[in-house]
């Protein structure tokens, strides 16, 4: 059927609704009436069927509808029906085509005209045709002149009955039946001639003009019968039509619709009093563009990103992987996209990053759109995060996570069968899939999505992806690039004084520039061989530099060597807001400052590795990108975390440590250069010797580096863990559709380039094997043959514990035992044995002991705390000998004496909570101390969920979950509820406590202008997002508190289901 129909049937529910009294479903049928005289009945049925046979030359009788009986009473037919009152539908009609009668030019023909036209009219009103003809106008100034209280256009039509919409209906069918012109299109097309000329295109301007053409020849080939009065025409209609049949509108159908409709009304105006204007951005709320003017200042998008966004792909929510250079403005396409998933598909978007660092810098940047929009962001970083995540009543969530934390996000999804709420899935950097264990837990954890969840999309962005072939037959995405830069980038290669600019359309891959012009001295040519002075004092102070070096002690010796030689000027260099660097980082560290970073700021200078604490990173970072410093000196990881761009890179030689540089790595540094907005172009320069020439001439014309799999690497450690996952979340029970699931992973896509020795279903069933063997997995005794197909396994206790722990399965039969042990003489006298029982064996494999060092912290230990180490087999007289340098003839394990020496530095962390303190009594860096608390509070978190699934190990679980929050914080107690906050570190903790911002709820009120005057050195965005996220982990916090609350009232199922009958009696 066309559109028109449904249209009508809408509104009979419509008109129902607004009926001044609706018959109740019980309403007893109405007494049959008694029939009138014989003459009465005579005179009614020759004027009816004079009627009849007039009304029968204006139209067709419609096919397939029932012949209206004779009437005998027109009275008794509308009975108290208002029809024939002053201000009814027909008396309207009435008074209107009195006036149009009158008009002189209309007088001709007017029988004829004014019924056409007029019945057109009152069928463009019951389909609610917007009309600005001359029609309306005319109307308007008949109620003005008459005094009729007529409302326009659709309220006329609420007072007709069902039967007349019903007419309409059946006289559509039949008129299509017959190939005839449908009336209604014909009117509604002539009522619609001023809109559809203002719509349509200049070459679609005469469509009016045909159709006045074809009403006047329909207007005189009418009969001189249809000449009847307007009124009485369309009184004999309805009197005919109110006896059609309208069986298919019984009364409980109607309520029905008249509920159904009424609920629909209810959403719409809800829908329209939102500030949400679905659409205009991208189908986001106009309140969304606004924000990003507000917070970023973004006004407009690149042409690329419009582009993508609006791809058909896109649309279509197919999976997508996106490559643009560095800075090219990858991230804003992501969240626009995240952000149709939250707020037009209202379902949570998972967002994974590689670092803690970029995960809370994106924490604060989208927690002030979390607060305006109305969804939940939650960071699943280090120890932090919910498993299962809560579920939210009504606002959605949007989960950013480091790679080993979203991972257990989707196993802890899937396990609860809320997999189908996440919508979307992005992964940044998605070339990280190719490197090491954390690229196969990536893999794992793409491959359990694809496997699991038809509906979640994939999206996945990076600026350095060479084989995407593999990449989108394994996402089964599409795939869209550009070379896109907002700033032109140059490349240039130094040897001696001399530039060379990088061109590969050159013979040897490079162009001569310049050579240096910079006087230098023989003590400054010893000093600085690679002319790094004159290159930086080219850009700086007033423009920005990177010096990229091979070390982290490389580093610092190169920060120390600019500032000896550079020029005293730059001291001057706004020199109050240094000094306010070097008071922040003083009052982040308890008073204490690095020796080097108090000689390198004055001249805006400074080193940034691994060695700095988080507090001294963040402050760094905020100078850096405030302009106050202007040169970083860093290792390589900078590139590969937080957006901090400059007007240069200098690559200080083209190595990462001892290994040679990566075309990726490579990439991804020069890819710093140029701040958009700030300069119009970037410089990258490489400085290389005659030696590496060679090298580095293939290294800026080779292809990117291909990404492979790592499921099968460090002895099948990936494929193993994936399997136990699978099993344990019963994605894949049996050797066929495990074997199934792997053919769909990376690994399955690459088996053939990765696969020589063993075939992937070998590697399959001696994983299996493997699992089984160490007690992880049971074979179904019903299995005769591991070969067979369809050989279903089930996962024990420890490789559940295991597997809900993300232990790593080389430790998780030690770890089973160290618990089993410490339930013998557990020593609660401190948290000395805990905090063993969580000290992570990867990190004391690699540790090295100062023995003088540990044979000093050994003897400080109270007697009860050197037993404990009596018990794990390491005593006072061993860690003599070996401080002293005498030979040991009693074998010790290795791992245990170093994982105690490294549990002495946390526990001495704990008590302390000084990490300079700490640093000095060991001997370690300050960077590497607070790594390491990190790692420990990462892996408490996984100790204790391990500990969750063995209820034999029911002790630990109270007191693993104070030790993790311990280990994450690492301060006071009063301090803990601040630090929950992103971004509030330890230093800025401490000054929001003595200034009187004690608990979450204080800062969740603060105002950000008074915590600027309040605060020491805290800048207008610092504040604003530090008052953002309190609030959102407020809202966080109070929602789940609501959920609990209506979990504990409401019923349960079974008990509903049994008291239900009795209610209903009572």
């Amino acid at each position: 059927m066309d559109e028109g129909v449904p249209r009508i049937r809408r509104r009979v529910s419509v008109r129902k609704r607004n009926r001044t009294s609706v018959p109740s479903p019980g309403a007893s049928p109405a007494a049959p009436r008694s029939r009138p005289c014989d003459g009465e009945d005579e005179e009614d049925e020759e004027e009816d069927d004079e009627e009849e046979r007039t009304a029968g030359r204006r139209r067709r009788k419609p096919l397939g509808v029932p012949g209206a009986e004779p009437v005998d009473s027109e009275e008794d037919m509308f009975g108290d029906y208002d029809s024939f009152a002053e201000n009814s539908f027909l008396a309207q009609m009435d008074d209107v085509e009195q006036k149009y009668m009158q008009l002189p030019e209309h007088r001709n023909h007017a029988a004829d005209f004014a019924t056409e036209e007029l019945h057109s009219e009152s069928i463009k009103n019951k389909l609610s045709i917007p009309t600005e003809s001359n029609s309306t106008k005319y109307k308007t100034k008949t109620q003005h002149e008459h005094g009729v209280p007529v409302e326009p256009t659709n309220d006329l039509l609420y007072d007709m009955p069902s039967s007349q919409i019903l007419f309409f209906e059946n006289l559509w069918n039949s008129s299509n039946e017959l190939d005839a012109p449908s009336p209604i299109v014909r009117d509604r097309n002539v009522s619609s001639n001023n809109i559809v000329s203002e719509e349509l295109p200049p070459g679609h301007t005469d469509q009016p003009q045909q159709n006045d053409e074809f009403s006047s020849k329909v207007r005189t080939s009418s009969d001189m019968s249809r000449r009847k009065s307007i009124k009485d025409h369309l009184k004999s209609a309805m009197t005919g039509n109110a006896t059609v049949q309208t069986a298919m509108f019984s009364k409980s159908k109607q309520l029905k619709e008249t509920l159904l409709s009424e609920e629909i009304n209810v959403a719409m105006k809800t829908i329209e009093s939102s500030s949400y204007d679905l659409g205009p951005f991208y189908s986001l709320p106009s309140k969304v563009r606004d924000l990003y003017v507000q917070f970023r200042g973004i006004e407009k998008l690149y042409e690329w990103q419009h582009t993508c966004l609006t791809l058909s792909s896109v649309q279509e929510r197919k999976n997508l992987i996106y490559s643009l250079p560095t800075s090219g403005g990858k991230t804003l396409v992501a969240e626009i996209l995240m952000l149709q998933e939250l707020l037009c598909r209202q379902k949570d978007v998972l967002m994974i990053l590689p670092y803690v660092a970029i995960v809370q810098e994106k924490i604060s940047g989208l927690s002030s759109f979390g607060i305006e929009l109305g969804f939940f962001v939650e960071e699943y970083a280090g120890s932090k995060g919910r498993f299962p995540p809560t579920k939210r009543r009504e606002k959605k969530s949007l989960y950013i996570a480091t790679i080993e934390k979203g991972h257990s996000l989707v196993n802890s999804l899937i396990e609860t069968g809320r997999i189908g709420n996440l919508g979307l899935i992005v992964v940044d950097e998605l070339h990280m899939i190719g490197e090491g264990s954390r690229g196969a837990i990536l893999e794992m954890t793409l491959a359990k999505i694809l496997y699991t969840s038809k509906t979640t999309q994939i999206i996945g962005m990076s600026a350095t992806l060479n084989n995407v072939e593999d990449l989108q037959k394994f996402l089964q995405a599409e795939y869209f690039s550009s070379h896109f830069r907002p700033v032109e980038l140059k490349e240039y290669l130094k040897i001696n004084d001399t530039i060379y600019e990088v061109d590969n359309k050159a013979e040897n891959g490079m162009t001569f520039s310049r050579l240096l012009n910079f006087k230098y001295s023989d003590t400054l040519k010893k000093m600085d061989p690679d002319h790094l002075v004159a290159l930086v004092s080219e850009v700086i102070p007033n423009y920005s530099c990177l010096v990229f070096c091979p070390t982290k002690k490389n580093c610092e010796n190169v920060a120390e060597m600019l500032c000896k030689f550079l020029s005293k000027a730059h001291l001057k260099h706004r020199e109050k807001e240094k000094c306010d660097v070097i008071k922040n980082l003083q009052n982040a560290s308890n008073g204490n400052l690095c020796r080097v970073l108090k000689h390198t700021i004055p001249y805006g200078i400074a080193y940034h590795h691994s060695g700095l604490t988080n507090e001294e990173r963040k402050l760094l970072e905020e100078a850096y990108s405030t302009g106050v410093l202007c040169l970083f000196t860093c290792t390589s990881t900078l590139a590969a975390g937080v957006n901090l761009p400059a007007r240069r890179v200098i690559l200080r030689a083209p190595y990462v440590a001892k290994e040679f540089l990566k075309r990726n790595q490579y990439k991804q540094m020069i890819g710093r250069a140029g701040r958009a907005g700030i300069d119009t172009t970037g410089e990258s320069i490489l400085i290389m010797q005659e030696k590496d020439k060679k090298q580095v001439l293939e290294l800026i014309s080779k292809p990117l580096e291909n990404c492979y799999s790592h499921l099968v690497q460090e002895f099948n450690k990936g494929i193993q863990s994936l399997f136990l996952s699978l099993i344990g979340l019963k994605i894949a029970t049996n050797l066929g559709d495990i074997y199934h699931f792997m053919n769909g992973t990376f690994f399955g896509v690459q088996q053939k380039i990765l696969l020589k020795d063993k075939s992937l279903w070998e590697i399959t069933v001696e994983s299996l094997r493997y699992l089984t063997e160490k007690g992880l997995l049971q074979r179904d005794t019903a299995c005769r043959s591991e070969e067979e197909f369809q050989c279903n396994f089930h996962i024990t206790k420890l490789g559940r514990a295991s597997f809900k722990g993300t232990i790593d399965l080389a430790y998780c039969d030690i770890l089973y035992r160290d618990l089993k042990r410490g339930l013998e003489g557990l020593v609660l006298e401190s948290f000395l044995h805990l905090i063993y029982l969580t000290t992570p064996y990867d990190l004391a494999s690699q540790c090295e002991p100062n023995w003088m060092i540990y044979f000093r912290q050994f003897n400080q230990l109270t007697p009860a705390e050197q037993n404990l180490a009596s018990l794990l087999g390491v005593s006072e007289s061993f860690i003599g000998k070996k401080a002293s340098g005498q030979n040991i003839r009693k074998k010790v394990d290795k791992d245990i004496v170093n994982r105690l020496y490294l549990s002495l530095v946390l526990y001495t962390l704990l008590k302390d909570t000084n990490i300079w303190s700490v640093s000095e009594k060991f001997n370690m860096p300050r960077g590497y101390l607070q790594n390491l608390l990190t790692g420990a509070a990462s892996f408490s978190s996984c100790v204790l969920h391990f500990c969750e699934e063995l209820e034999e190990f029911w002790v630990y679980k109270a007191l693993l979950a104070e030790l993790t929050k311990k280990l994450t914080y690492c301060v006071k107690a009063e301090l803990i509820p601040l630090m929950e906050v992103t971004g509030v570190l330890e230093g800025r903790a401490k000054q929001l406590y003595n200034a009187g911002y004690k608990t979450l709820m204080h800062l969740a009120n603060a105002n950000p202008e008074v915590l600027i005057k309040t605060i020491d050195h805290l800048s207008r965005r610092q504040a604003k997002q530090i008052v953002s996220s309190a609030k959102m982990l407020l809202h966080e916090k109070a929602e789940a508190l609501q959920e609990e609350v209506e979990e504990l009232l409401r019923p349960p199922s079974d008990l509903a289901a049994g008291v239900a009958p009795s209610v209903e009696k009572e």
